[in-house]
């Protein structure tokens, strides 16, 4: 596979977390407009949301590794991966790119650009959801890297379609995609002064899956080979 240089690698992560983001915030506006149910609105916003993800890690995955995501970016630096210096690169993109995806959203329905969120998203539960979301969000990445790379786009795609559902939170699952929902107003919207509790809980979640999979996914030890070895 031929390596992209740092300016092409920036801009993929760039486009991409600005292409999720749009989707997020513009299925959610779409939703919202045709239906007052808000269970088939969250299933109008839940569909595009896992379908793009597929698109997007499929075409520029080759370029960046389409992490469009702080906490999965924080994941391989910290299994050294990805080197620091670029790994800040990626995180700034990122962050810009889901803002330049929120206004790329607001504009395409005649919105203001920029909007304070009203919507509360708070408490334990809220948070202990993020924590789940992005645990599993890291572990099918990593493990789907391991076992079934060509697989990534529909795993992670799917994996978010579902856990729009199983978690309280709707599985937000990255500080990015978090602080560009918290410049809209809209059905995906996310109070600013609910940030914090969502990107710490992200983060941990993703720290705890890098551990608890860097042990499942390591091979078996020299003891274990010599054991399965003896007569």
């Amino acid at each position: 596979m031929p390596e992209y240089s740092v300016p092409r690698r920036v801009a993929a992560e760039a486009l991409g977390t600005a292409f999720l983001v749009a989707t997020v915030v513009g299925s959610g506006i779409m939703a919202e407009t045709l239906t007052p149910d808000k269970a088939v609105a969250l299933l109008g916003n839940t569909l595009p949301t896992g379908a793009i993800l597929v698109v997007l890690i499929t075409i520029l995955a080759p370029i960046s590794g389409a992490h469009f995501n702080p906490a999965v970016t924080l994941v391989f630096t910290v299994l050294r991966q990805l080197p620091m210096s670029l790994a800040g690169l990626y995180i700034v993109a990122q962050t810009l790119g889901g803002i330049a995806g929120t206004v790329t959203a607001h504009a395409m329905f005649g919105q203001s650009f920029v909007q304070a969120s009203t919507h509360i998203r708070t408490g334990g539960a809220q948070w202990f959801s993020e924590g789940v979301a992005t645990f599993g969000l890291v572990a099918v990445i990593l493990a789907g890297v391991r076992f079934e790379r060509k697989a990534v786009p529909w795993l992670v795609g799917l994996y978010i379609t579902a856990a729009y559902w199983f978690t309280a939170s709707t599985s937000f699952a990255n500080p990015a995609v978090a602080v560009a929902r918290s410049l809209s107003n809209t059905f995906s919207g996310i109070r600013p002064a609910d940030l914090p509790g969502f990107i710490v809980a992200e983060l941990a979640g993703a720290l705890v899956a890098a551990g608890t999979m860097s042990w499942l996914l390591s091979p078996a030890s020299t003891v274990a080979h010599t054991e399965r070895a003896a007569p």
